[in-house]
């Protein structure tokens, strides 16, 4: 039963050492997302209609640098999850997301970004404001969506479009101290209801995937 994370799971980001931190995730972080993967995944799979793969991210093309936050992904493939759009739920040291993402490998990424642009309006009124949306599936700084007027949102949409790796990610973010996290059935429920509302955004990526492959 998933239990959900404590402060030691944050403080993994603290340790020195490639191999040193990556043992750290392996025992403090990688069981928790398999738990999370385990609710999460027969709920993608019926509200999507595909077939959800569970992809904890190991980093191994890292050979010096310990990373700075891990994740586990959800994607309608099961040999990878960069190229597809898909949902993830990771940690930095500070905070954990949950989001939806299209990142710089994604095959959709520029005519989905099209289809964004038509009804820019739509996804400003759709989004709740406590949202936040990611440039970088790399950086922790987000944008609240609340803070945003339509032309940054097109501009973002804009750049998803036209900038080789641009990126975009959309969903929360929680604090390190918020008591929900440690409150496994309702981490649950808010990881859940945070995918069911970006939800319509994997709906337009999915439509532009099944037109262009």
């Amino acid at each position: 039963m998933f239990k959900g994370f404590n402060q030691e799971a944050f403080d993994v980001f603290q340790i020195d050492g490639l191999e040193a931190r990556m043992d750290g995730i392996r025992g403090n972080i990688q069981p928790s997302f398999q738990a999370i993967a385990d609710e999460v995944v027969p709920t993608l799979s019926t509200i999507s209609g595909d077939e959800f793969f569970t992809h904890i991210a190991q980093h191994a093309r890292r050979k010096v640098n310990p990373p700075n936050d891990t994740w586990v992904a959800f994607a309608a493939n099961k040999r990878g999850y960069k190229m597809m759009p898909h949902f993830q739920v990771g940690l930095y040291e500070s905070h954990l997301f949950i989001w939806f993402a299209v990142i710089y490998e994604a095959q959709v990424k520029s005519s989905f970004a099209s289809q964004l642009l038509t009804d820019v309006a739509k996804w400003k009124q759709s989004i709740p404001g406590n949202f936040s949306w990611s440039l970088d599936h790399m950086k922790p700084e987000t944008l609240k969506h609340e803070d945003l007027t339509e032309a940054d949102l097109k501009e973002m949409f804009v750049r998803l479009r036209d900038v080789k790796k641009a990126e975009l990610l959309c969903g929360v973010t929680i604090d390190r101290n918020d008591p929900i996290l440690t409150d496994g059935p309702a981490l649950l429920s808010k990881i859940e209801e945070t995918f069911k509302t970006v939800f319509p955004l994997y709906q337009e990526a999915q439509k532009v995937h099944s037109i262009t492959t």
